[in-house]
């Protein structure tokens, strides 16, 4: 357990990046990991950019993940994952939500949303993921979920056995929202290659 995993996780205020997060912490825990975590809000009550980094390990001494150190981005919106992207590893492993949720700068006319993100990311990384994840959280019940389906996509590639991942979901989620996350989560699973 000597090797340091470093998980960044970015979106936008209100897309559960944070309550995703402490999923993830959960289930290191579990499994034994020292854990530290850093939240960033930049005005997340009004659509703001809110990046939440994990590392975990044997010894963690920071919660701060450097350019290039990143072995996982979960990005909850495109144009996250754009500007994050040089934090990944060069083997690291990107997943994109492929939802665009426009910036305040765009609505006012001040700059434009690029429409190549996805088409880039994909040329420049090498194990890139983009899916859907508010049209699964949507037939899984409740499009608040996306970041639960995030989560379940995210578990593939981690090696943390599934029940973990099943507690930490218990603990985390309140219980009239459980089963839906459940679902969710299996509907990340099964989209994960």
């Amino acid at each position: 357990m000597s090797k340091i995993i470093n998980v960044l996780l970015v979106g936008v205020g209100g897309q559960g990046t944070i309550l995703a997060s402490k999923i993830l912490t959960h289930v290191a825990i579990a499994q034994g990991y020292e854990v530290k975590m850093s939240e960033i809000h930049g005005m997340a009550q009004r659509g703001g950019s809110v990046v939440t980094q994990v590392r975990m390990g044997e010894n963690v001494y920071s919660p701060v993940i450097e350019a290039g150190e990143a072995d996982f981005i979960v990005a909850f919106e495109q144009l996250e994952a754009y500007r994050w992207a040089h934090f990944l590893k060069k083997d690291g492993v990107l997943i994109v939500n492929t939802q665009k949720i426009v910036p305040l700068t765009v609505l006012i006319g001040a700059a434009t949303y690029p429409e190549s993100i996805l088409v880039d990311l994909k040329e420049r990384v090498e194990c890139f993921i983009g899916l859907d994840g508010l049209k699964l959280a949507s037939e899984a019940g409740n499009a608040k979920a996306t970041n639960v389906v995030l989560m379940g996509v995210l578990s593939k590639y981690m090696d943390f056995p599934a029940d973990s991942w099943q507690n930490a979901l218990v603990a985390r989620i309140p219980a009239k929202m459980l089963e839906l996350n459940k679902k969710a989560f299996a509907y990340g699973v099964a989209m994960a290659k």
